[in-house]
């Protein structure tokens, strides 16, 4: 489930190290506002210079709208409140319940005492709030953990309090089972060094690193706790209730930084471990890849290892390797494919190559080249999640500019955005593209928010650009685009905080002013043509956010901030406008209309829509209906498949297209190379004219290029893979000897067969065609199971995993 993601005034920061790999969706329940944007110190984005290149479309709000929007609009002060934070948390589904926690932003002793923080609870969409601090006896909570609530539907809660380490064994939790209304305390064996995480599926299940590095484990909601392994460095959920873990006996922020974690796994909530793989940095897990990145040798550089069966298997990725100074960066993926940044060789170069994986996450193919990717680790990458197969993100130009790009085929074909019809382009423009601005921009506050697209508000994108050769930090105005990207309105001049409601049949935005009070907010009911504004309040205040429920479902929007109170201490303030009394009529048949996605209306009819193999007609309201979804509101579609073309294959390794050329050519760097590939202990050489269908695409008949797989395949010694799943179990005597006798044999009948091997593969490896070029790859030789006439080494120098016992790894 998707929050709509509103801050201002505070930034959300994601800490990684080397390597980033996406640890599955953030949660998107809770977000903490700040009334601390005053003293900001960057630039003021007040005051613009420089021409309008667009005038929005404002139509008046009539009286009657006016009375009926002001009846049902709610305001709620907190009075008193000294706390320097909001953090808001839903809990569960269409239940209206907010839990709202008052932070002091610097701590004392005297605040163990109580009264230091503060717990307030909505149960009508945040139209009035109510102090229940009482309800955890002022227990003083963690700001920065302190509340997280459980997956879907369910009421659970759970508040982390915090006291000092040094004066107590154990900390203390508080969970709720009915929704914030009341809370149990809870003392630990241990303290908490993060949030405690909930089973995706199952919230009794829970999970959490203690300051001490142990992992703990409860099965019945926090009421018990057990340890199950010490020395945890990062840890995740995998399928069920796999549970993936890095750890190190010695001391896991040195162990990472020296790339000698251990990566394991457990089934059984501890009972029982696998090891997965040694001397790992990093690990992630997203759309069921399991990734590590591992040196494979002392002085070697990073490589990255996958596995699609839950750590039973792991096979190297045919990436680039990388060195101290680079990193990888898993972008996005899913069960099908994987979106991958490498970053380019040397210090600082602030870019690099996204590559997209093949369905085993193993093979990738180059996509976008001089990708963005800054020195704060933030990228541009944006997954447009309104329609499918389509993404966003940035790439620094060898002029030092930065230019937008869009794929609508899953990074198979990156284009420059269109120009919205009612913008202007800036007087010397060469290049007049729309340029969207991204993770670097709201990281660096030229933006208040990121661009926004729903599921449930098909072809909707909302997001801050410029227009012109290249992205522009001068004047962020908002655009959107109700067609998935391919077109572009500008709707709003300067920075807001924007929302889609009613699953995109509603749109509302705030003003994002820094330096003056806001009290208004602007409304939309045709996708952003025109806007309405309402007058919310007679005293202004100065904005800190907006909320709304996750899910687009809601009509209710809720605007936070502050003013001056009687005392001219700055009051938190709450405003909560319900628009479904402005919009009773609920859409009928005649409000929507049938619409083709990825539609081009110049193209052949037979084709034009077809993206990955099918077409895909939704039903959706007219700009012009204005009605009301509700809550009810299904997103209906309908699928039908194409002919294959060129455009549903992407370039294999060693081949390119060219920009605006559908054609895969091959790459001048590895003309005449034979490379072959070493995958599940068989040397495969792989017959290639240059295509390789796109991971998910379903298109049939059509385009089919001469493709030949596995020309010859031969056992190239060891799998690339090291050893998995490592249950220890105890060998009787018997069988260790029957064991010895078997090894001995097959020892003898190795090396018979090694000969054998090494003799065919020599003729073979001449009499090949040339196989997978692989595109800039810089893989090592020892790495691919290669041989040479002058060399008849082809073994693997693959990182191992020993069968070290648990008892050891703990020491």
């Amino acid at each position: 489930m998707n929050w709509t993601l509103l801050l201002f005034g505070s930034v959300c920061l994601l800490v990684l190290g080397e390597d980033a790999f996406v640890q599955g969706k953030r949660d998107a329940r809770t977000v903490t506002f700040s009334r601390t944007a005053r003293g900001h110190s960057r630039r003021r984005r007040d005051t613009w210079t420089g021409q309008a290149r667009f005038t929005a479309c404002k139509t008046p709000l009539s009286p009657k709208d006016q009375e009926i929007l002001l009846s049902h609009t709610h305001e709620t002060g907190f009075h008193g409140d000294d706390g320097s934070s909001f953090t808001l948390t839903w809990v569960g589904d269409g239940t209206g319940v907010i839990l709202v926690l008052s932070t002091l932003s610097a701590l004392s002793d005297s605040f163990y005492e109580g009264g230091s923080t503060r717990l307030y609870r909505s149960d009508d969409y945040g139209k009035s709030f109510h102090d229940i601090s009482h309800a955890i006896n002022n227990t003083f909570i963690n700001k920065d953990f302190g509340i997280s609530a459980g997956p879907g539907n369910p009421q659970q809660v759970i508040l982390t309090a915090n006291l000092p380490f040094t004066e107590t064994l154990g900390g203390v939790i508080l969970t709720s089972m009915d929704a914030g209304v009341t809370f149990r305390s809870v003392q630990l064996p241990f303290h908490p060094a993060q949030a405690i995480q909930f089973h995706y599926q199952d919230p009794k299940y829970l999970v959490v690193i203690s300051i001490d590095d142990g992992l703990w484990f409860s099965q019945d909601f926090g009421n018990s706790w057990s340890e199950v392994h010490e020395g945890v460095h990062t840890f995740t959920w995998g399928s069920g209730i796999t549970l993936f873990f890095s750890s190190s006996p010695k001391g896991t922020v040195e162990a990472a930084r020296r790339g000698e974690l251990i990566l394991r796994r457990t089934q059984d909530f501890g009972q029982t471990f696998s090891t997965i793989a040694k001397n790992i940095f990093y690990f992630g897990y997203i759309g069921g890849f399991l990734f590590t990145s591992v040196i494979e040798k002392l002085g070697s550089p990073r490589v990255i290892y996958v596995s699609s069966d839950q750590g039973d298997h792991l096979k190297k990725a045919q990436l680039p390797s990388v060195t101290t100074e680079q990193f990888y960066s898993v972008l996005d993926g899913d069960e099908d494919m994987i979106f991958m940044h490498v970053d380019n060789p040397g210090e600082d170069t602030y870019f690099g190559t996204i590559y997209t994986s093949d369905d085993r996450g193993i093979l990738y193919s180059k996509s976008l080249e001089r990708h963005l990717f800054g020195g704060e680790g933030k990228s541009d990458f944006t997954n447009v999640t309104s329609l499918r197969g389509v993404y966003l993100t940035n790439k620094l130009e060898e002029d030092g500019r930065i230019r937008s790009v869009i794929s609508f085929d899953r990074g198979g074909r990156w284009r420059f955005l269109n120009k919205p019809e009612n913008v202007d382009c800036p007087e010397n423009s060469k290049k007049c593209n729309l340029h969207i601005h991204g993770e670097h921009s709201h990281f660096s506050g030229i933006t208040p928010m990121l661009p926004l697209s729903e599921p449930t508000a098909t072809g909707l994108v909302i997001a801050h650009g410029s227009v012109g050769d290249s992205i522009s930090a001068a004047r962020p105005d908002v655009y959107v685009s109700g067609d998935g990207g391919y077109t572009w309105w500008g709707t709003l001049r300067g920075p807001h905080l924007y929302s889609i409601l009613d699953s995109g049949g509603l749109l509302v935005a705030v003003e994002a002013h820094r330096d003056r009070q806001i009290s208004s907010i602007k409304f939309s009911t045709d996708e952003g043509q025109c806007w309405k504004t309402f007058n919310f309040t007679s005293h202004p205040i100065f904005l800190a956010g907006l909320a709304s429920e996750p899910g687009t479902k809601t009509m209710n929007i809720s605007i936070f901030g502050y003013r001056p109170d009687d005392d001219d201490q700055p009051m938190w303030v709450a405003v909560t406008i319900d628009f479904e009394h402005l919009l009773t009529r609920e859409c009928g048949e005649q409000d929507y209309v049938n619409w083709l996605a990825h539609t081009d209306y110049d193209s052949d009819p037979e084709t034009d829509g077809c993206l990955l193999g099918y077409k895909e007609t939704f039903r959706r309201l007219k700009k012009l209906s204005a009605c009301r979804n509700g809550r009810g509101y299904v997103v209906s579609r309908q699928q039908r498949p194409c002919l294959c073309t060129r455009e549903d294959f992407m370039c294999d390794y060693g081949f390119y297209r060219h920009e605006n050329s559908l054609e895969c050519l091959p790459q001048p760097d590895f003309l005449n190379q034979t490379q072959d590939i070493c995958l599940n202990g068989e040397l495969e050489d792989f017959q290639t004219s240059g295509y390789r269908k796109i991971p998910g695409d379903k298109c049939e008949g059509g385009f089919s290029p001469p493709i030949r797989n596995n020309a010859f395949k031969k056992n190239c010694g060891k799998d690339s893979s090291p050893t998995s799943s490592n249950l220890h179990t105890e060998k009787s005597p018997g069988m260790l000897v029957l064991i010895v006798v078997c090894t001995c044999v097959g020892v003898i009948g190795l090396v018979i067969t090694a000969a054998l091997i090494i003799t065919s593969r020599r003729v073979n490896c001449r009499q090949s065609s040339p196989s997978y070029r692989f595109s800039a790859l810089q893989l090592q030789e020892e790495d691919l199971c290669v041989s040479h006439e002058n060399s008849s080494n082809g073994k693997i120098n693959g990182f191992q995993d020993q069968e070290d016992s648990d008892d050891d790894l703990i020491e």
